[in-house]
This record gives structure tokens, C-alpha cells and sequence, in this order.
């Protein structure tokens, strides 16, 4: 194809730049449905393929831990060799390692098959919102943008349990991945007419030391979180991953600020716009990773729902998400950002903190309520502070700011799912009466998990299960209520931490009107489109 037929500047079109974006949110909804579709097909797959314990959970994490690892690396990298050729290049190989995920012959090959398309995510995510910029030069628009992509994003991981079970209903286990091949097609067909290619001019090398540090300390610290979280803090392999992380990330801080191209300039969090984003969208993550992770097992267990059923109950919350997404740009007008981004994590640290209301027996709608605050706030959080990583940032390193966003978003959710699994864990633990007469092996198994408690409930005799069961959802409950209560505190804490940052960002960044940055007409705070990022056809 020669480079006359490639879009090479942003489409001046403006239904043409929306459609764009269509293509975008597809992009980010794929990611984000893959992410989580797998949850409910993981039964058939261990029937099927019959992989050991250990098998079993990188069947289920190297997707993430991969993403998680490479979203910096690849974000940069998206500035150096165009974001929409890594964007379509990434499109092309998660089809390719969908189709090896659906016909895996072993666990070996599956593990291998989600690891692959965790590397073809990270090439799609940062790709996906540094396009954005170049789609919508004009600051109010791009904010609205963000605000669809956010939702899509959302969107994506509200999916994944519902198309999974619906497809698992009809299918086997396969068909949760073959569904990604239909969609890559589209993404490709579409991305290549639609899509404009941009880069950074004068991107300098990419320095692969830098990219095994990123990776090798991003991995270690989630590796760390997650198995805390399963395992405890007593296994030695969590605090030696967990120092060999930091350890990996500090060097990787050491030698960005050495270099004279660095992968990811590390000096933007010295603006405090950026650092707010990337903080607020932790802190977001963990409130509502923390809420599905626990709650999943709470409808399931304690309430007896089918899995389908629960992913349907929890819909109110990535409903929520969606719309929070699609309303923050005109929230963000008419309150201003530092009002809207603090509001949004009140707004879910009180959503979070009903239920510590919540009991074995409590009306669904005091869940859907909770759900739906939860996640409408989050979806604010979400989208305005990827917004404003990305307007903090110099428009020809998009990419890497948009990495960073990614990458604390992947963070947010392994300790969410670690410190609420944490803290509803030894609560569990404590608190759980086991009825006298129960042998030791049993009470042993009940005493690891609720699930376990439910598994051995259902091989006691009736006098012995039945108060087990009761004893073990009550004991659950009330570490749920604990963990609830102390993570609507930590959004709490961090909703006035932001509020700090933006003030003293807002009083540095007055213009010569005097008027603050938030109310200029931009989600982000900015008075006027930046300059996109230098745009040529592709190579």
C-alpha cells in the first residue's frame, strides 16, 4: 500500500475523528474484556486440561503480570515507532495468540498463549489513549474522549464474566478466547483506514537495560501483592520478589535520570497534575478491585448465587463506571477538576463504606446501591485522571505518560485484591467457630477459606455442616465489613491528599488572567490545544 492511501494527519472530519475513537474504545474493550473472561471458565479448563495447582494460577496471572510488566516499555516504544503501527502490530498478534489459547494442547501452551497476549496488550493500551491526543488536539473534545474510552474500559471488564459464562453456557471453554478473533478483524480493517500514525521526532534509543528493569520490577511487585494476598507473608518467596522489585524499580528511577533519552521521564512527577492522576487512579483501582474481589465471593458463597448471576449482580458497578466515564468531561467543566477528581474518590469511599453495613441476610439493593456509587465514582476517577497524566505530559512522549496511567491501574488492582483479601482473610481466620466434633483435617480446610468452609461443610453430617456454614459466612462478613470500612478510609485519606496536590498545582499554573487552570474550558486544566505529537505515514 503506498503511503498516499495512509491517513497521515488527524482526520479534520469531526465524524471521522469520532469514529476513530470508535475504533479505540474497541481496542481498550478487548484488552479490558480478556482481562476477565477467564474467571468463569476456569473449572472446564481444569477438567479439561487437568493443569497442577501451580499451572492453574499462572493459567490465570501471567496475563496481568505480563501487561503489567511491559505497559511502560511498550508505551514508550510506541513513541519511537508509531503508535498506530504498534497499535495494529499489537491487534495482529493478540488474534494470533487468541487462537493459540483456544486450541491449547496443555496447560504449558495455554500459559504460554496468556502470556503472549499479555505482551500484545501492553502494546494496545498506551497506544490507545496517546492516539486519543492526536485524534483531538482541541482540549475540551479530547476530554470527552477520554471520558468514552474510560467507559469502554469499564465496559470491558464488566463483560468478561457475563460473555464468558453466556458463551460457556453453549460452548467450550475455547470459545471465550476464539471470540477475539472477529474483533481483531475489525479493529485491523478499520485502525488501518481510520487511524493516523504519529510519533515522537526525535524518540533517541531505546534502552533495553531500562526495559528489563521496568519489567523485572513491575512483575516482582504485583508477583509479590498477588501471592500475599493467596498465600500470606510467611512464604519466602513473596518478600524476596518483593525486594528484588523495589530494588529493580529503583535502579530503573536511577538510570531514567542519567540518560539523556530516557524510557519514561521519571521528572513528571514532579508535576503535581501527574502525580494526582496516577495516584488517584491507584487508589481508585483498590477501592474497586478490592469491592469485585470480595463481593464475588460473597454472592456466590454466602448468598448462593450461580456464577453467571453474580457477574449479573455485580453489573450496577460497571454500569456505573460507564456512565461516570461518559459524564466526567462535563462534570469536570462545570465543577472544576480538583472538585470533580476529589469528589469522585468521597463519592467511592462512601460507596465503599456501605458495605460495612452489609450482612448474610442484607437486601440486594442495598449491594446494587453501593455497586452503583462505587463504580460511577470510579469511573470519573478513572477517566479524568488518564486525562490529566496525559495533558501533563509533552505531547511527544504520550505514549510513556499513558504507560504510566496503565500501569497504575494493573498496580491498583493486585492490591486491592491483596490488602482486602488480606484483611478479610484474618478476620475470617479469627473469628471462625468450628463446631465441636469436627476433626482436624476438616476443621483445617474450613479454617484456610470460605470456600473451603463451604467444600467441607457439604462432607459433615447435618448437625456439624450446618453450623460450620453459618459460623463461616458470619466470620466472612465481618472481615468483609472491616476491610469495606478501612479501604472507604483510604479513599478518604487519598481524596484529601489530591485536593492538596491540585491546590498547589492550580496556584503554579495561573496564567496571566489569573483565571485557575481548571476552569479554562479543559478537563485538564489546559488553556489551549498542545501541539500533536509530529504525525507521518507510516513506515
Amino acid at each position: 500500500m503506498s503511503t498516499t492511501m495512509l491517513p497521515t494527519t488527524p482526520p479534520s472530519n469531526p465524524r471521522q475523528r469520532w469514529v476513530g475513537l470508535a475504533v479505540l474504545v474497541v481496542a481498550v474493550t478487548l484488552v479490558a474484556v480478556d482481562a476477565t473472561v477467564l474467571s468463569l471458565a476456569i473449572p472446564s479448563i481444569s477438567e479439561t486440561l487437568r493443569p497442577s495447582g501451580t499451572q492453574l494460577l499462572w493459567i490465570g496471572d501471567a496475563y496481568s503480570f505480563v501487561l503489567a510488566g511491559l505497559l511502560v516499555s511498550m508505551g514508550a516504544l510506541s513513541d519511537r515507532i508509531g503508535r498506530r503501527k504498534l497499535l495494529l502490530t499489537g491487534s495482529a498478534a493478540f488474534g494470533v495468540a487468541s487462537l493459540l489459547a483456544a486450541y491449547a494442547p496443555g496447560p504449558g501452551w495455554l500459559i504460554l498463549a496468556r502470556a503472549l497476549l499479555g505482551v500484545a496488550g501492553a502494546t494496545i493500551m498506551p497506544a490507545t489513549l496517546s492516539l486519543i491526543r492526536v485524534l483531538f488536539p482541541d482540549a475540551r473534545e479530547r476530554a470527552t474522549a477520554i471520558g468514552v474510552w474510560g467507559a469502554g474500559a469499564a465496559a470491558g471488564a464488566a463483560l468478561g464474566p457475563v460473555v464468558g459464562g453466556v458463551l460457556l453456557e453453549h460452548f467450550w471453554w475455547g470459545s471465550v478466547f476464539l471470540l477475539n478473533i472477529p474483533v481483531v478483524v475489525v479493529l485491523l480493517v478499520l485502525g488501518g483506514w481510520l487511524l493516523p500514525e504519529s510519533k515522537d521526532p526525535d524518540p533517541g534509543r531505546w534502552d533495553v537495560t531500562s526495559v528489563l528493569l521496568s519489567m523485572a520490577g513491575v512483575i516482582g511487585v504485583v508477583y509479590a501483592v498477588k501471592e500475599a494476598a493467596a498465600h500470606g507473608l510467611l512464604r519466602w518467596d513473596v518478600p524476596l520478589t518483593a525486594v528484588l522489585g523495589a530494588a529493580a524499580l529503583t535502579v530503573f528511577v536511577r538510570r531514567q535520570l542519567r540518560l539523556t533519552t530516557p524510557l519514561l521521564d521519571v521528572r513528571l512527577f514532579t508535576d503535581r497534575r501527574f502525580t494526582a492522576a496516577v495516584l488517584a487512579s491507584l487508589t481508585a483501582l483498590v477501592g474497586l478491585s478490592g469491592v469485585v474481589f470480595v463481593m464475588s465471593q460473597y454472592l456466590q458463597l454466602v448468598r448462593g448465587y450461580e456464577p453467571l448471576r453474580a457477574g449479573l449482580a455485580e453489573l450496577p458497578a460497571f454500569a456505573g463506571a460507564v456512565a461516570g466515564g461518559l459524564l466526567t468531561a462535563r462534570l469536570a467543566r462545570r465543577a472544576g477538576v480538583r472538585a470533580a477528581l476529589t469528589g469522585g474518590l468521597l463519592a467511592m469511599g462512601t460507596g465503599l463504606g456501605m458495605l460495612g453495613w452489609v450482612s448474610e441476610d442484607s437486601t440486594y439493593l442495598l449491594v446494587a446501591v453501593a455497586f452503583l456509587i462505587v463504580g460511577t465514582a470510579e469511573g470519573v476517577v478513572y477517566a479524568l485522571s488518564a486525562d490529566m497524566a496525559l495533558g501533563a505530559a509533552p505531547a511527544e512522549k504520550s505514549g510513556a505518560a499513558s504507560a504510566v496511567s496503565e500501569t497504575a491501574y494493573e498496580l491498583g488492582t493486585a492490591l486491592g485484591i491483596a490488602l482486602v483479601g488480606s484483611v478479610v482473610g484474618a478476620v475470617y481466620a479469627g473469628a471462625l467457630v468450628v463446631p465441636a466434633g469436627t476433626d482436624a483435617a476438616t476443621a483445617a480446610q474450613a479454617g484456610e477459606s470460605l470456600g473451603g468452609a463451604v467444600e467441607a461443610a457439604g462432607h459433615l453430617p447435618a448437625q456439624l455442616g450446618g453450623p460450620l456454614l453459618a459460623g463461616a459466612n458470619g466470620a466472612f462478613v465481618q472481615g468483609l465489613n472491616l476491610a469495606a470500612l478501612l479501604g472507604a478510609g483510604l479513599l478518604l485519606a487519598s481524596a484529601g491528599l489530591i485536593w492538596v496536590l491540585l491546590r498547589g498545582a492550580a496556584a503554579s499554573r495561573r496564567g496571566e488572567d489569573g483565571q485557575r487552570p481548571e476552569h479554562r474550558g479543559a478537563a485538564v486544566g489546559e488553556g489551549s490545544a498542545p501541539a500533536p505529537a509530529e504525525v507521518r505515514p507510516a513506515a
